[in-house]
C-alpha cells in the first residue's frame, strides 16, 4: 500500500529540479514485493536515486556505463535483467524499481531527475505523469517557479481532472514566483463512493511564459556560471522555400497514409502566399508533383491538396534518391525572395530499399549535395525506421529528427512539427562573449531562430568581471541587426541570493546539463575519432554533476536476500 506520494518540483529559471518521493508498507502478515514506478520527461537526466528500507537505505551509485554493465554481469550470473528505464511513448520514460520487503515493513523510494525546460510555440511545459494505480491516503504534488524576469501567464491541468479534483487544485502566484498545489483527499481520488479505483491516471501539465522586454535577452548569474536566454518577439518571418518529401512506399498503406494526407491539407493551408513550395513522392519511384518550386497562390495550393487527397502506397523506398530530387528543386530554383530560408522535410517509415541502399553513402551524398545551403528535418514514422540514419543525416544538415508515434494523434503530430519550424524569423545567430574571460561557453551560433522557441548559451566567467558584455548579430527578414546588452555581474548574482528554494548551484548544473546535451547530439554526426573525444568530455561531466546520461548508468544494490544488484540506463529514441 502506498500511503505516501509527493512530487515535489522547484523550477527556477526554466530549470527543473524534480524529487519524487513514495512511501510504501506492507500491511500483509508475509513478504511482498514493494514496487516504485514512475514515469519521467525523455528530456530530463536522473541524478539520483534511493531506497530505505526499516531505516537502512540503498543508494544508487552512478558509474560509466561500462564499468557498471561489469559490476553487474558479475553480481548476476543468471543473466541480463530488462533494466530499470524503458521509453514507453513519445515524451515519457518509465523508471520501475522492485524490492521484496517483510511483512509490515516500510519502504521509501525517492527519485530525483533535472532537465532545462525548451520553450516551444510560445510557452514553457513541465509534464509530471500520475499514475499510482491505487487510492493514496497523503497524495500531493507541488510546484514552485521563481523566474526573475517575471511570469507572463501560467496554467496548470491534468488530463484526468474532474469538478472535485479541481478543487483540490490552487495556484498562487505574484510577478516573478508562483507555488502550485495538488493534493486530493482520498474522496476525491475515487471513481465512485463504492469502488475503490483512482481517477488519477494521466498528465499533469504545467505551461508557463515569461516576460521579456530587453532586445538583446536576458542574463542571469550564479556563483561564477552565466546562462544567457535570447527570444525576440514580433519580427517579420522569412519567407520559406519547402520541399516536401513524402514516402508511399507499401508499408505506408492504410493509416499512416491516412494520417499523413490529413496532416499535409492542414499544413498546406497554413502557407504564407510569399512561400515556396513543391511535393514530392516516392516508393521505388520517384515524382515530382512540379518541376520547379511554384509561389503558395490559392490555386496552387489547392490543385497541390488535389494530388495530396490521391496519395497512395505500394512499392519501395528510394530515400536518396528522392532527397537529391529536392535538392536539386532548390538548386534550379528562381524568382525566390532575396532573404528567404529553403528546407526540405522528409517524412519516411522505413529503411531504404531502391536506389542506393547504403545508409553511410546516402548521408555522405546528401550532405555533399545540401552543402550547408539548406535545413533537412527527417521524420521517422513508426518503429521500422532507422532513427539513427535520419537522426544523423538532419543534424549534418541543419536540421533536426523526430520520431512519430503511431497513435490516433500522428496527424497532430506532424502538424505540431510543422508549426514548430513554419516561422523561420531570424538567421545565422551569432552570440559573442568576450573571449577571454568566458571558459566553457555552450553553442553559440546557430543557424535558424523560430518563433516561438528559444536561444539558451551558458559558460562560466573565468576572471573578476565587472561587467559581462554580449553582442548578438543575425540576420532578420529586413536587416542586419546588431544587439548590444551589459549584465552587472554583481547585480545579477544578488537576485538569487536571497531566494530560499533555489538549489545554491542550479546555474553550473544547468550549463553542464545543456553542455552533456549539446556534446552527445554533436557526437552523432561527428568522425569517428572526433567522437570518442566528444563522448569522453560528455562522459566525465556526467559523472562530475552525477547525472545519468546515454554515457552512464546507475547501479541499485537492494538488500543481501534478493537479486542484488540492477541497473538504470538512459534510453535512447535511436535505441
Amino acid at each position: 500500500e502506498i500511503y505516501s506520494l509527493h512530487v515535489d518540483c522547484k523550477v527556477t529559471s526554466r530549470f527543473a529540479h524534480t524529487v519524487i518521493t513514495s512511501r510504501i508498507v506492507n500491511r500483509a502478515n508475509e513478504s511482498r514485493e514493494a514496487t516504485f514506478e514512475v514515469e519521467l520527461p525523455k528530456t530530463a537526466f536522473i541524478t539520483n536515486f534511493s531506497m530505505s528500507i526499516d531505516g537502512e537505505v540503498y543508494p544508487g551509485i552512478i558509474k560509466e556505463k561500462a564499468a557498471a554493465q561489469n559490476e553487474y554481469d558479475t553480481a548476476v550470473s543468471q543473466g541480463q535483467s530488462a533494466g530499470l528505464v524503458k521509453i514507453t511513448d513519445r515524451k515519457l520514460e518509465q523508471f520501475h524499481v522492485s524490492v521484496s520487503i517483510a511483512a509490515a515493513s516500510k519502504v521509501t523510494f525517492q527519485l530525483t531527475y533535472e532537465e532545462l525546460l525548451k520553450r516551444q510555440l510560445g510557452k514553457y511545459e513541465l509534464l509530471i505523469k500520475v499514475r499510482p494505480k491505487q487510492l493514496v491516503k497523503h497524495f500531493q504534488i507541488d510546484v514552485h517557479i521563481f523566474e526573475p524576469q517575471g511570469i507572463h501567464f501560467l496554467e496548470a491541468d491534468g488530463t484526468f481532472m474532474t469538478n472535485e479534483l479541481t478543487e483540490a487544485l490552487t495556484k498562487v502566484q505574484n510577478e516573478t514566483k508562483a507555488h502550485i498545489l495538488f493534493k486530493p483527499t482520498v474522496d476525491q481520488q475515487k471513481k465512485n463512493s463504492e469502488l475503490d479505483e483512482t481517477l488519477l491516471n494521466g498528465d499533469f501539465v504545467v505551461r508557463y511564459d515569461v516576460k521579456r522586454e530587453a532586445t538583446a535577452g536576458d542574463i542571469q548569474i550564479v556563483n561564477g556560471y552565466f546562462v544567457h536566454y535570447f527570444a525576440p518577439q514580433e519580427m517579420p518571418v522569412f519567407p520559406k522555400n519547402v520541399v516536401f518529401v513524402i514516402d508511399r512506399s507499401g508499408s505506408m498503406a492504410g493509416r499512416k497514409i491516412e494520417q499523413t494526407m490529413d496532416a499535409l491539407l492542414k499544413i498546406l493551408q497554413d502557407l504564407h502566399s510569399e512561400d515556396h513550395f513543391n511535393f514530392i513522392t516516392f516508393n521505388n519511384k520517384v515524382v515530382e508533383w512540379n518541376s520547379s518550386l511554384l509561389p503558395a497562390t490559392e490555386e496552387n495550393v489547392a490543385s497541390a491538396a488535389a494530388l495530396v487527397q490521391t496519395l497512395t502506397a505500394r512499392g519501395g523506398t528510394d530515400i536518396s534518391g528522392a532527397l537529391l530530387a529536392a535538392v536539386g528543386v532548390l538548386e534550379k530554383a528562381e524568382g525566390l525572395p532575396e532573404r528567404s530560408v529553403s528546407m526540405i522535410v522528409l517524412l519516411t517509415d522505413g529503411q531504404p530499399t531502391s536506389g542506393e541502399r547504403n545508409v553511410e553513402v546516402i548521408q555522405e551524398n546528401i550532405q555533399k549535395a545540401i552543402n550547408g545551403k539548406y535545413a533537412l528535418f527527417c521524420l521517422g514514422f513508426g518503429f521500422d525506421v532507422s532513427y539513427k540514419f535520419l537522426e544523423k543525416m538532419a543534424l549534418s544538415n541543419g536540421g533536426i529528427a523526430r520520431r512519430i508515434y503511431e497513435n490516433a494523434d500522428a496527424a497532430l503530430q506532424l502538424q505540431g512539427f510543422y508549426q514548430e519550424v513554419a516561422t523561420p524569423i531570424l538567421m545565422q545567430i551569432e552570440m559573442q562573449y568576450p573571449e577571454n574571460s568566458i571558459e566553457g561557453l555552450t553553442k553559440n551560433n546557430f543557424k535558424l531562430f523560430f518563433e516561438g522557441s528559444e536561444i539558451i548559451v551558458s559558460g562560466k566567467i573565468s576572471n573578476e568581471l565587472d561587467l559581462l558584455p554580449v553582442e548578438i548579430k543575425a540576420q532578420s527578414h529586413t536587416s542586419d541587426l546588431t544587439l548590444k546588452e551589459e549584465a552587472n555581474v554583481k547585480e545579477k548574482e544578488q537576485v538569487f541570493q536571497n531566494q530560499r528554494y533555489i538549489f545554491g548551484n542550479f546555474i553550473e548544473r544547468l550549463w553542464a546539463y545543456l553542455t552533456i546535451q549539446q556534446l552527445l547530439e554533436k557526437a552523432i554526426s561527428a568522425q569517428e575519432e572526433d567522437q570518442k573525444a566528444l563522448e569522453a568530455q560528455a562522459l566525465n561531466l556526467s559523472l562530475r554533476y552525477s547525472f545519468v546520461t546515454p554515457l552512464t548508468s546507475m547501479v541499485v544494490t537492494k538488500p543481501s536476500d534478493q537479486q542484488q544488484k540492477e541497473l538504470a540506463n538512459k534510453p535512447t529514441e535511436a535505441g
